[in-house]
């Protein structure tokens, strides 16, 4: 131990000083990348404008000659510049359509979206022409800074194995400025991705050429989104192996969400694409894949030939037998945690906010009411959604289909899995999404709950109260209080990811699988707490 102590006492200066360094680089690209949204310059050439109304299909005579007045022949010095012009052109041609009941020339796209592809390719300047100068000072600097800050902690944290290591001492980890200014950056950007795609397309520039290796075209993006999501998992999965070395468990299942998240999300889809398939993501289960049963997709999977029907037939699989069948034996944890991008996304880049998950009663009860509501949205509009479609119809029981969509994908789909569900991890944990809003997740939780052989055993005599567990939990489980009893935790809210049994300095918990019989506890039952009385009677009895 001494020996330990005097070789980390020597080691210090230096891994900070490295650390520092990293951090001032991250910064460095950071900033780049940030500043990059207002350099270069926009003009559109007739030929560009006349590709785009080709490519899109644009019938109205009137929207191409007040586009062709607007925007070409100018230069605008950035995309917000260009794009108050383009969507103003298109609201005043589509205000003559409909008043003419011209319905077939209205473009219904959204302004925004329309507008990308315009300013897409009125793009010129050193991100257009350079990218692989800009991808290394975005981020090629903010990889390197981010590793150099990471990789000096396999020094810094000593041995392997758990204590608090100060996260409440930390601005950046307990709620401090910098927590806040991470919230603000996460929350601005996936404003602008969700509803301003016209006001990032410098980013797409920057990923072009590795957007044509894969799938042929040009950067969307979307892409950008999926290339920064990877980026960002296997950098952070760094930071995953060095803290939690101790833990095989943690080591091996941070190594599968990034497989299924590179692989499965993102390469594969963009290869199909390639192929001229409907790029899919195998993974991606309904009603997570809450646009799985949408006219759109229906039509581009059954316009597509054999591939098409395997995903139709794979989708409604893995939704309705795959799920369950996985959950009964493994626990949700095969999924959340192991498979999911939302997890994979939140066990890496929100591992540092973790211990920030409410784990009042009172945020348990909004949790239940939430998530639940959530699922029952997300089931009453892909019924809505499906009769409408096999009917013909554009309204089922007064709900109108294109309505109840909209709203979904704006509420759920972007607002709370985007928006909130990262942008809210530095204050409120890394597991708001997952928590209280995602309904695959409580599929899944509900099966966990009634039918499921995976429980978390505690053995109460060896706890020592440390609160470890219950700091460390995501998902605002008072795994403490389960571990003083020596109670068995079989919560429908858990993801099996392990952490709270990787920091039990005693080995008090442990995830397991085993017969249902003796899996429910008594107390859970008199206290309502998340069980079926049923299934605990049922259980007694046959015991």
């Amino acid at each position: 131990m001494y020996a330990f102590a005097k070789a980390y006492s020597t080691k210090t200066p230096t891994m900070k000083a490295i650390k520092y360094t990293g951090l001032l680089i991250f910064l460095t690209g950071l900033a780049i990348f940030t500043a990059s949204l207002f350099l270069g310059s926009f003009e559109l050439t007739q030929e560009n404008l006349d590709t785009f109304t080709q490519e899109k299909g644009i019938e109205s005579e009137v929207l191409k000659t007040k586009l062709t007045e607007r925007l070409v022949g100018k230069e605008y010095g950035t995309s917000f510049e260009m794009s108050s012009g383009i969507i103003t052109a298109l609201e005043e041609a589509n205000a003559v359509h409909k008043e003419k009941q011209e319905w077939d020339k209205v473009v219904w796209e959204k302004p925004h979206s329309f507008s990308f592809g315009i300013v897409k390719k009125a793009g010129k300047g050193i991100l257009k022409d350079n990218p692989g100068m800009m991808w290394f000072l975005t981020f090629g600097l903010g990889i390197l800074g981010a590793l150099l800050f990471i990789l000096p902690n396999y020094v810094l944290l000593g041995p392997a194995g758990i204590k608090n290591n100060g996260i409440y001492h930390q601005s950046s980890t307990n709620r401090g400025l910098i927590a806040w200014l991470v919230l603000v950056y996460l929350v601005s950007f996936y404003l602008l991705l969700y509803f301003r795609a016209d006001y990032v397309v410098n980013w797409t520039f920057i990923l072009d050429p590795i957007s044509r290796a894969l799938n042929g075209g040009e950067a969307s993006q979307w892409f950008v989104y999926g290339f920064l999501y990877c980026t960002i998992m296997v950098t952070m999965a760094v930071r995953m192996y060095i803290k939690y070395r101790h833990n095989k468990y943690q080591m091996i299942r941070t190594t599968s969400v990034l497989f299924f998240q590179i692989v499965f999300a993102f390469l594969i889809p963009e290869i199909m694409t390639s192929l001229n398939m409907p790029g899919y993501d195998f993974k991606n289960a309904f009603p997570l894949d809450y646009d799985f049963f949408f006219e759109w997709n229906l039509d581009t999977l059954t316009e597509s030939g054999a591939i098409g029907l395997f995903i139709l037939v794979w989708g409604i699989v893995l939704t309705l037998i795959i799920v369950p069948v996985m959950v009964y034996f493994f626990g949700k944890r095969w999924y959340c945690s192991w498979v999911c991008g939302c997890g994979g996304l939140a066990e890496t880049l929100g591992d540092p906010y973790r211990q920030h998950s409410n784990k009042t009663m009172k945020a348990w009860k909004l949790e239940r009411w939430l998530i639940h509501s959530v699922l029952v949205f997300s089931l009453v509009m892909t019924l809505v959604t499906l009769y409408c479609y096999f009917s013909g119809t554009d309204a089922f029981l007064g709900i109108k289909s294109q309505w109840i969509k909209d709203t979904y994908s704006f509420l759920i789909g972007a607002w709370f899995a985007g928006v909130i569900g990262t942008g809210f991890y530095p204050i409120f944990g890394n597991r708001v999404w997952c928590r209280f809003g995602c309904p695959l997740a409580a599929y899944l939780g509900l099966v966990q709950r009634f039918k499921s052989r995976f429980r978390i055993t505690t053995n109460g005599g060896q706890c020592i109260s440390c609160g470890n567990c219950s700091t460390y939990c995501e998902q605002g489980i008072d795994v403490r209080a389960y571990a003083q009893k020596g109670e068995n935790i079989i919560r429908s809210s858990c993801v099996g990811c392990g952490i709270c049994s990787a920091v039990c300095p005693r080995g008090v918990l442990k995830l397991e699988n085993g017969p249902l019989d003796g899996r429910i506890n008594p107390t859970d039952v008199l206290l309502g707490n998340d069980v079926d009385l049923m299934d605990y009677v049922n259980n007694k009895k046959s015991s």
